[in-house]
């Protein structure tokens, strides 16, 4: 059977990247694998749209969410947390646990929040020093309004702290002009790596703010990894064949240039969404819809985690269930990183499939189609 991975991550790794990672290994210690290592921290800085330092840890994107909070607070200190998703609730968790005074604006589950509502916190807790929030909420595939809220950061001294592990290589973030602080992404995402990769870049008043932080940090010690990035070296042994992979993957996308990317990702959602509605399903996130992934409900009779492992196990075709109150309620097909347009026509057909298989009366090809009908935009002429 060929395997599809649709799910929002891990994503497909192109066989390109696959075959440099798979090189002899090389000590980390050396003139060769700094070079190697010098190119993936200038097409970090191209990627992210900064011209600041873009620090690689070894860790999945929670080491870099972990090393946000703990490089740039002090105990007590005020954050105001987003949590509209399992994800922004990783914030509150983090925060929470190294003993800061969390403000958490939750907000329903497949809506963004209202930047007017962040507003009014951070006028009422005048105190907050921090604004923590996804771009892309991955587990309701909802995108958050970041430069409505990165104008308001910029007017206070509170810092915005991005999760952008389903947004960098998605869609347009750039860091600098919108006045991010911090701003987070993982390997496993766009950027077409396996896991064990994550990227942390701060601004200038971010980096002074690390300099007063009193909260407790070791392996992520940031400061200390930017001084080893100036010798073109991490402070700890790094993910040596990962960042051979990231320097591969950073070349693909070039070539195809971020703006080529980011069009080619919206309309493989745009597509996935034309479908679903054709399909008569609801969509998770119908007003806010991340180009990262599509959420969308299954048929109330389906059982949604059946569904999900009939079409991976049975299929071949891997995409993501729901968590937590979405459990059973909904799959998401990705459209991030090293996927296609023939990769959306196969998750949407055996999504029909699949669907009859459990009883349900969708017309064959109708999804598909509509998708088709999107999707024709992008053929070369």
């Amino acid at each position: 059977m060929k395997h599809y991975l649709l799910a929002p991550g891990p994503t497909p790794v192109p066989a390109r990247v696959l075959l440099a990672m798979a090189q002899p290994i090389i000590h980390h210690r050396t003139p060769q694998f700094s070079q190697i290592f010098a190119e993936a921290k200038e097409g970090l800085k191209w990627l992210f749209q900064t011209s600041q330092d873009v620090l690689m840890l070894a860790a999945s994107g929670t080491g870099a969410m972990e090393a946000a909070v703990t490089n740039l607070f002090s105990p007590g200190e005020e954050v105001l947390v987003i949590n509209g998703g399992k994800f922004g609730e990783r914030w509150a968790k983090i925060s929470g646990r190294y003993g800061l005074k969390v403000h958490e604006l939750r907000v329903e589950w497949g809506k963004a929040v209202q930047p007017e509502a962040v507003a009014q916190t951070l006028e009422r807790h005048s105190q907050i020093r921090g604004v923590l929030v996804q771009a892309s909420e991955t587990s309701t595939t909802v995108c958050h309004p970041v430069p409505e809220i990165a104008a308001l950061t910029r007017q206070r001294d509170t810092l915005l702290i991005v999760d952008g592990i389903t947004a960098v290589g998605v869609y347009d973030l750039p860091m600098d002009r919108l006045g991010i602080d911090v701003l987070v992404a993982g390997s496993q995402k766009a950027l077409m790596l396996p896991p064990g990769l994550a990227f942390i870049a701060l601004s200038e008043r971010a980096w002074e703010r690390v300099k007063t932080a009193q909260l407790p940090r070791f392996y992520f010690d940031l400061a200390k990894e930017r001084e080893n990035l100036t010798k073109d070296t991490t402070a700890w042994t790094p993910a040596i064949s990962l960042i051979v992979g990231l320097r591969e993957a950073l070349a693909m996308l070039r070539e195809e240039g971020l703006d080529q990317a980011f069009a080619r990702q919206a309309r493989q959602a745009a597509a996935t969404r034309a479908a679903a509605n054709a399909l008569g399903l609801q969509l998770v996130a119908p007003d806010h819809p991340s180009p990262a992934a599509t959420g969308i409900f299954v048929p109330a009779q389906v059982p949604g985690g059946k569904l999900v492992a009939y079409l991976r196990d049975r299929m071949g075709v891997t995409f993501a269930g729901g968590q937590d109150q979405f459990k059973g309620k909904i799959v998401r097909i990705a459209h991030l990183g090293f996927i296609d347009s023939f990769d959306t026509i196969v998750a949407i057909g055996a999504l029909e499939m699949a669907l009859r298989k459990f009883g349900c009366a969708v017309e064959l090809g109708r999804g598909v189609g509509a998708a088709q009908q999107v999707l024709m935009a992008g053929l070369p002429e």
